[in-house]
């Protein structure tokens, strides 16, 4: 079993909350009748990888032959045979067009001989159930993918059993994917990419990566160019099930010179390993089921491991931006100084343009709160297209939202009204259902200070 977390990308994707928990009518709430329809994103454009091969080796290792838990995987597995994936259960109208565009960039960008199919033997199986159903299996797991099993009641039965352990895998050749039918559209996709990612290739997460699904923060949600790269070296003829980790190690070189031929003069920067510790404090701190000191003692911690490993990354930026988050209702001013110090690290760390969009939203929100409408313009500007190319719909609609409040405060209603319609479109991807696109307008509303 490999899950998706619930907690981080919820948090995450909450990109504000209002300074003043009163809950006022808006014209953002009361003026919009009737919501316009559905945006999804018709092409993708993944920056491509700029990595030294001796990175991208070690990388590859250790997110190939450990998972999650820490347990060591013995051998490489992977399918060996053209992979067909089917769709059963009760799918939302949005998953076929996410598939099929998901497929065929992994066809296209990592080279996988992969098809849909109908057939009840096919390779892959991803079953769309309801939030509940996976939760009675897993209850912190947003979707989760597993193996020689095709269906949610076939896992219950096999679980903790020999079929279901992938450490005794020695090849793949049947696995299911359970995603949520009752979640928003981006949260079904977010959740497609990153399982069938994982039912393809690594079973690991690694902190390290700042441009990868294969990380725990869930900042990226659909598969980057990093990402179709692991999974096309995954691939290499030259590889196979059942090869050891040392057997891949002395494979490797000549793998990386042909699929990712700009890394071999490249010089490597050996990034250091993520502590557990660490790891575990960033969980704890972004978790709801523990008390605010608790959080708070969390966070610093997270920062206090940051710091004592000398880290200036996006590891450094996030532990800053955890604290944030902790801080937020309590002391928005003291969130603001852990998001500028995030913001700070990102600016510094390549492949980051993400981490730092999520970290302007926190940014403009404050700026808005206080009544700088020209300020919050200015921060939100350089990250529209940043989350756009990254396919992030709530992303995308939570910054426009914030613009739209930004040019109430300039006094431009006309364009603030024409942002907030195109916010919409995008919201109903990112969110969900009338009531949640509904709840964030009022929620990015409530922010202004001349509608409290």
């Amino acid at each position: 079993m490999r899950a998706r977390s619930v907690l981080p990308l919820v948090l995450l994707l909450n990109a504000c909350v209002p300074a003043s928990q009163h809950d006022v009518a808006t014209r953002a709430s009361t003026s919009i009748s009737t919501l316009p329809p559905m945006k999804m994103f018709q092409s993708s454009a993944p920056k491509a990888t700029i990595r030294s091969n001796n990175d991208l080796a070690l990388d590859f290792i250790e997110l190939s032959f450990q998972m999650e838990s820490g347990r060591r995987l013995p051998v490489l597995t992977r399918f060996e045979t053209p992979i067909t994936v089917r769709v059963t259960g009760s799918p939302p109208a949005s998953l076929g067009p996410d598939l099929a565009r998901l497929v065929s960039r992994l066809r296209n960008e990592a080279k996988i001989d992969i098809r849909q199919s109908n057939a009840p033997q096919a390779n892959i199986t991803i079953q769309a159930v309801t939030r509940a159903d996976i939760r009675s299996v897993l209850p912190q797991a947003a979707c989760f993918v597993a193996p020689n099993v095709s269906s949610l009641g076939e896992y219950q039965k096999a679980r903790r059993q020999p079929q279901t352990n992938w450490t005794l895998m020695q090849k793949r050749e049947r696995l299911a994917i359970f995603l949520p039918n009752d979640s928003s559209p981006q949260e079904v996709r977010d959740c497609l990419h990153e399982e069938l990612a994982q039912a393809l290739g690594p079973l690991n997460d690694l902190y390290r990566l700042p441009d990868s699904v294969f990380n725990d923060d869930n900042v990226h949600t659909v598969l980057t160019g990093f990402d179709m790269l692991i999974l096309r070296t995954y691939y290499d003829p030259a590889l196979r099930s059942g090869m050891t980790r040392g057997q891949v190690a002395a494979a490797l070189p000549a793998v990386l010179a042909r699929t990712n031929p700009a890394g071999i003069a490249r010089p490597a920067r050996f990034a250091t390993r993520t502590p557990r510790e660490w790891s575990k404090a960033v969980q704890t701190a972004l978790g709801r089921s523990i008390s605010f000191t608790g959080r708070q003692t969390a966070a610093n911690e997270a920062i206090r491991i940051a710091t004592a490993m000398g880290w200036t990354d996006h590891r450094r930026a996030f532990a800053h931006y955890a604290m944030g988050r902790v801080l937020q209702t309590s002391d928005p001013r003291a969130a603001h100084k852990h998001y500028l110090a995030a913001k700070r690290y990102y600016v510094n760390t390549p492949g980051t343009d993400l981490h730092r969009a999520y970290v302007a939203t926190q940014l403009s929100a404050y700026a808005i709160t206080r009544g700088a409408g020209a300020e919050a313009l200015r921060l939100i500007a350089p990250h529209l297209q940043t989350a756009r190319q990254s396919e992030n719909a709530a992303l995308l609609s939570t910054l426009l939202l914030l613009r739209s409040e930004a040019l109430e405060l300039e006094n431009r209603h006309a364009e603030a009204r024409s942002v907030r319609l195109d916010s919409i479109g995008w919201a109903r991807y990112g969110f969900g259902p009338d009531w949640a696109v509904r709840a964030k307008l009022r929620e990015i509303a409530s922010l202004n200070p001349l509608k409290g």
